[in-house]
């Protein structure tokens, strides 16, 4: 297998503390890791989509890999993973092969590198989008007023089976992931929905990102391990 993108979550029961200082210290024990080129640890939302009030139960790992066994063997005999395993209860499994990706996060587009033509992808995969931001500071206030509207959008949507707000930093720098049933439901909720058509168009007049994303995935596979 090619380069895959997994996103792993983590819940805790206890541990939180912990799991949130992990934000600030897991990453410089990753730095060098040979295969994986690029990473994020992550923090999620209470709410849906977007949202101001955090998840402390619930944390994020995304990783660009070489290959899937590269991802495996790190999360089993990593150090900072096997940490993770034995504080956290429930450990998620998301593994995404990229099809297509624009903008920029740090810097970069991350999954540009394994991009390919939707049409040579099989159809009975899900649908995964990853979206990411920073946000402007001055334009804060109006970004956060308008977030309900964008989660009751995705809510209603059509072949939408799950979403999540995830971040780096709070109020600053959020994205979400969710999954759909395909990638016609995506579209059809990107431009035929008008709640969402509306978010888009106020998103461009009121020039809310400083720097974003938006990225599409076929879900390989999604398991849970209770650990």
């Amino acid at each position: 297998m090619r380069q895959v993108t997994t996103l792993t979550f983590f819940s805790f029961k206890t541990n939180k503390f912990w799991a949130f200082s992990q934000m600030a210290i897991a990453p410089s024990q990753l730095k060098n890791t040979k295969g994986l080129s690029f990473f994020k640890f992550l923090g999620t939302g209470g709410g849906q989509g977007f949202s101001l009030r955090p998840d402390f139960s619930t944390y994020a790992f995304l990783g660009v890999w070489d290959h899937l066994s590269t991802y495996k063997n790190c999360i089993e005999s990593h150090p900072v993973f096997i940490e993770y395993k034995k504080k956290a209860f429930i450990q998620r499994d998301l593994v995404l092969s990229p099809i297509k990706s624009h903008g920029l996060w740090s810097g970069q587009n991350p999954f540009s590198s394994n991009a390919v033509n939707l049409k040579k992808k099989p159809s009975n995969y899900k649908a995964v989008v990853i979206t990411r931001a920073t946000l402007h500071w001055n334009r804060l206030f109006s970004f956060w007023k308008s977030v309900p509207a964008a989660s009751k959008a995705i809510k209603n949507a059509n072949g939408i089976y799950y979403y999540k707000g995830i971040g780096e930093w709070p109020f600053i720098q959020q994205a979400t992931v969710s999954i759909w049933d395909n990638f016609e439901s995506v579209t059809a909720f990107a431009y035929k929905d008008k709640a969402h058509a509306d978010i888009i168009k106020r998103t461009r007049q009121m020039k809310w990102y400083k720097e974003d994303l938006f990225s599409r995935f076929h879900l390989l596979s999604d398991t849970t391990e209770n650990l």
